[in-house]
């Protein structure tokens, strides 16, 4: 049986990582197992109402076949996963649906600031739902249709807002995936400062190259811990299931209360379907390729903004934020010709938040050359205006027709793709080359 779950947290606690651990902890004491990795699967990140991460959990449960594997930690002992698994029993299936229900109501933030949802299903539900709650708004009409065809049961609380991501994490198809170790907080020490080593941090990083996203050093930010009052004290990502435990014992922090490792789809750009700007509807994520129309423009506090044309004639306005570090400085050089593909997505205006830049091909620039000498005096020459000609600063002659001359040079920009910071990236966004390396033989 999987099990999906969504939005028991808010914007100021709570954490639904956690909540799935406590619901994992309630079907194994009524005799359920747990088959393969638990999920962590990131939906769209332009929605309005997300709470931080926008995360949607799941787990598959039944009676475990062959070698059980350790994934994780909890206070009374390690967490076993087996690869495959026999169905539940109809008393032990309703048993556990009941107690995963139960322990959901129990570890969520109070309403009305949450609205909790469980889907539970023999088989997962169309992968179509996934990627539509991926990259655009799913309406929670649209994702009961889908709960109903596929014969799931549905539990919530509230506006069933949370509905749409626990159908969602039970759609996710798991064919690209990355991995997460989250190590979680004793509860009595959640209102201190979290106390991690940031050294120890980076060290592991530099040891394990499978991790990714651990510092920023633009920003001297270790990215490993939160900075919200959650339970999670840090959490590790990497390309590879096996190296995470490893990992983990290298870094030096306060006591951790559990820890369990999840299959996720962060970095790897599902949000990020190629479109037109015609197509895009607000909060829709998506990536759009184009010729710039309108060249790039520093604007006020860092921000840039330019506008391409993509393949259907229509203009898509684009706009850079200085937090990406990285991005504003190329949006900036770029001029009409270039040929760019975007990715990032709309908010409920038009404008499209870019959160990386390929440059596929570039436009020859023109520079302005010296102008020569004053035909009347020899002195030199200087702009009345633009576009309105010249004048000798010693005798004052002008010519309104007179233009500067120019010539043709390469940019000096480089092809290629550029990516922001990595404190500036979503969830989602795909990686620079990274070393995909997997050794588990723990499935999804």
């Amino acid at each position: 049986m999987y099990l999906g779950i969504d939005d028991t947290d808010s914007p100021t606690g709570g954490c639904t990582t956690h909540t799935l651990t406590e619901v994992i902890r309630s079907v194994q004491r009524v005799g359920a197992d747990v088959i393969g990795l638990p999920r962590l699967v990131r939906l769209n990140p332009n929605v309005p109402w997300k709470t931080r991460g926008n995360a949607a959990l799941g787990v598959r449960v039944g009676i475990g076949v062959g070698k059980a594997h350790t994934i994780g930690r909890f206070p009374e002992g390690p967490v076993r996963s087996f690869n495959r698994g026999r169905p539940l029993p109809p008393p032990l299936r309703s048993a556990a649906l009941e107690a995963a229900w139960l322990s959901i109501l129990h570890n969520s933030e109070p309403a009305p600031r949450t609205d909790p949802a469980l889907v539970a299903t023999d088989r997962p539900l169309p992968s179509s739902l996934y990627w539509a709650a991926a990259h655009r708004v799913v309406g929670i009409d649209e994702a009961k249709h889908q709960v109903a065809l596929a014969g799931a049961e549905a539990r919530t609380r509230g506006s069933e807002q949370g509905l749409v991501g626990a159908a969602a994490a039970v759609a996710w198809p798991a064919r690209r995936a990355t991995f997460e170790l989250i190590a979680y907080r004793d509860p009595a020490r959640i209102e201190r400062p979290r106390q991690v080593e940031r050294a120890s941090v980076r060290r592991a990083a530099r040891r394990h190259p499978e991790l990714f996203l651990c510092d920023d050093p633009r920003t001297r930010r270790v990215m490993v811990t939160p900075h919200t009052r959650c339970p999670v004290l840090y959490g590790l990502r990497a390309s590879g299931f096996s190296v995470l435990p490893a990992a983990m014992r290298e870094v030096r922090s306060e006591p951790v209360e559990r820890w369990l490792v999840f299959r996720t789809n962060q970095a790897t750009g599902d949000h990020l379907h190629r479109s037109f700007a015609a197509d895009l509807t607000p909060y829709a994520a998506a990536s759009v390729a184009g010729r710039v129309v309108v060249p790039g423009a520093l604007a006020r506090g860092g921000h840039a903004t330019f506008s391409i044309r993509d393949a259907r004639g229509g203009q898509l306005d684009c706009i850079v934020f200085e937090p990406t570090k990285t991005l504003p400085s190329i949006a900036g050089q770029l001029v009409p010709g270039d040929r760019v593909r975007v990715w990032g997505g709309r908010s409920a205006d038009p404008m499209f938040r870019v959160e990386g830049i390929e440059l596929t091909a570039l436009a020859p620039r023109q520079v302005r050359q010296p102008l020569g000498r004053c035909p009347a005096c020899g002195g030199r020459l200087g702009s009345i205006g633009r576009d309105h000609g010249y004048r000798c600063r010693t005798c004052r002659w002008k010519d309104r027709l007179l233009r500067a001359p120019t010539r043709t040079v390469p940019s000096s920009l480089q092809l290629g793709v550029y990516h922001p910071t990595p404190s500036a990236r979503r969830h989602l966004a795909p990686l620079p080359a990274m070393r995909r390396v997997s050794t588990t033989t723990v499935r999804a």
